[in-house]
């Protein structure tokens, strides 16, 4: 070869590689973007239900067909940027360190990436079924240990991005909403799976099996919903309850039940108890926080509530900041009797300065219990009060508007895992009434430039729901498949055994002769 053909052979070699770099990249980036903008419009504070099933599949169509460094990293900052939107929410509405906010973040990214890497190792290696296993269980696995160690709960969960969704809600009353977490995942790695590039990169997989793996992972998905609408369904047959909720109109702080606010704010919650129990309605639950009163100035609320319930034969739960002398706590109380109730859950950094409840309360009489906005984060809290009987729980509750969705949906979960109503008034947003089974049957935005309330029957609930029986069983199930797919991924494939080292000396001497042979007959003329 002259020195004028080896350049030119050269020169059009590296075209080559710089055209098939620029397309892979191409390829990389379109996946990733994609993906991140299906994750920005099926998660977050106000998701599209069922968009979360599509987000992956754009960077699990990827995995197989680019390197494993590049499928995670494309996985890892497509959730980054899908979900960057809660940074304003984490530091500014919720006025958490920035420090949370970037653990927060970057580790559920993190966390993502590794969930694909092993997805894409098993897939590599043929093991289909293992991989449509492996994604779903590992993230399931990682929102269960967040939500026992991460100081908020059950709060970070793509299974509420489906909270509208009937259905699949109310596979919470049998798994929790880790199970509805793990159908999010669950499907679009079916569908990567089934169509999993063949080539250089992956091993091919007969059409025969990419079939019977479609069939078994639709099966599953049938079964799912059909179980947990079936057990949802026998467990929230009890009694219906006609509940009333209010968001008074008031200033933006909480206002002193000592002052004229205070005293204009009771008279207006009067007319609303008046208007709602010509209605109908049994129990009227208004928001979180209303009013903040000192124990000696109780009497300013107990006295003309007492008198209201007493008149119109209904129960009334109040929301406000409760100054003892042992400390102030975020209460709810009820009427008639005087029932306290102290939040058990308080947000970290925002309630610092107030002191923690420790027990639950229900209403003498009655199989209703009180709670507290994000106490409804917490399943054992939830699940716990249906175990002790409560089949309604009434829940004052503030929120921060922009998350008028999210949080409120959070609580329609709640009530599908344990097979429990609750009412849910909450000042910045939204009234909300939900039956046994999940279904929101009431809903009303709400603000404090006037008053709002709304009206709703729900169904209570009956009899107990797997979730309510068994827990977070579903969790620390995810959690040992996680632990059996990664040993899967650690052994060698069955149809790649291991040749024996004479074997493979044969085969690079054969293979180096060769290509000294091959080297000699291009240099010779």
């Amino acid at each position: 070869m002259t020195s004028t053909e080896k350049i030119v052979r050269e020169g059009f070699s590296g075209r080559v590689v710089r055209r098939v770099t620029g397309r892979l990249t191409a390829v990389w980036s379109a996946a990733t973007v994609s993906s991140a903008v299906l994750w920005s419009f099926g998660t977050g504070l106000h998701p599209i239900p069922g968009i979360a099933l599509l987000a992956p599949l754009p960077v699990l169509w990827l995995a197989t067909r680019q390197s494993a460094p590049a499928a995670s990293a494309a996985a890892a900052l497509s959730w980054l940027g899908g979900n960057i939107g809660y940074w304003s929410y984490f530091t500014e509405t919720l006025e958490q360190p920035v420090a949370t906010a970037v653990a927060l973040l970057i580790g559920s990214a993190l966390t993502f990436g590794a969930c694909v890497a092993l997805f894409r190792k098993l897939l590599m290696q043929g093991r289909f079924g293992w991989a449509v296993v492996a994604l779903p269980a590992a993230w399931t696995a990682a929102e269960f240990l967040f939500g026992m160690v991460g100081g908020i709960g059950a709060w970070w969960s793509i299974g509420y991005s489906q909270a509208e969704v009937g259905p699949i809600v109310r596979i919470a009353s049998v798994a929790g909403v880790w199970g509805i977490s793990f159908l999010v995942l669950g499907v679009p790695a079916a569908v990567a799976a089934v169509i999993a590039h063949r080539g250089p990169r992956a091993p091919g997989r007969p059409q025969s099996s990419r079939s019977a793996l479609a069939g078994m992972a639709a099966l599953a998905l049938i079964a799912a919903i059909g179980a947990g609408q079936w057990c949802s369904t026998t467990a929230s047959d009890g009694p219906v309850a006609r509940v009333g909720l209010v968001a008074l109109a008031q200033p933006p702080m909480y206002v002193p039940i000592a002052s004229p606010d205070g005293a204009r704010m009771v008279a207006d919650a009067i007319t609303a108890i008046d208007q709602l129990a010509d209605q109908g309605a049994q129990v009227i639950v208004f928001s979180e926080k209303a009013w903040h009163a000192r124990r000696s100035e109780l009497f300013l609320l107990r006295d003309p509530l007492t008198a209201v319930t007493l008149r119109r034969g209904v129960h009334v739960v109040i929301g406000l900041e409760f100054e003892q002398p042992e400390g102030t706590v975020n209460a709810a109380i009820a009427y008639p009797g005087e029932t306290i109730y102290a939040k058990r859950y308080l947000v970290p950094g925002l309630e610092s300065e107030l002191q923690r409840g420790s027990v639950a309360v229900r209403i003498p009489g009655r199989s209703w219990a009180l709670t507290i906005c994000a106490d409804l984060d917490r399943p054992a809290l939830v699940r716990q009060n249906r175990t002790d009987g409560a089949t309604l729980l009434l829940a004052p509750a503030l929120d921060f508007s922009v998350d008028h969705w999210l949080h409120s949906r959070m609580a329609a979960v709640r009530a599908a895992e344990s097979g429990i109503a609750i009412a849910r008034p909450a000042q910045l947003g939204e009234l909300t009434a939900i039956d046994a089974r999940g279904t929101v049957r009431a809903s009303v935005r709400t603000d404090i430039t006037e008053t709002h309330t709304a009206l709703a029957d729900i169904r209570t609930a009956d009899g107990h729901t797997p979730y309510a029986r068994w827990g977070d069983w579903f969790g620390a199930l995810s959690i040992a498949l996680t632990v059996a797919c990664g040993l899967a991924a650690l052994r060698r494939p069955a149809d790649r055994p291991r040749r024996p080292r004479e074997q493979l000396d044969q085969s690079s001497s054969g293979h180096s002769s060769a290509t000294i042979n091959r080297s000699a007959a291009r240099s010779s003329p």
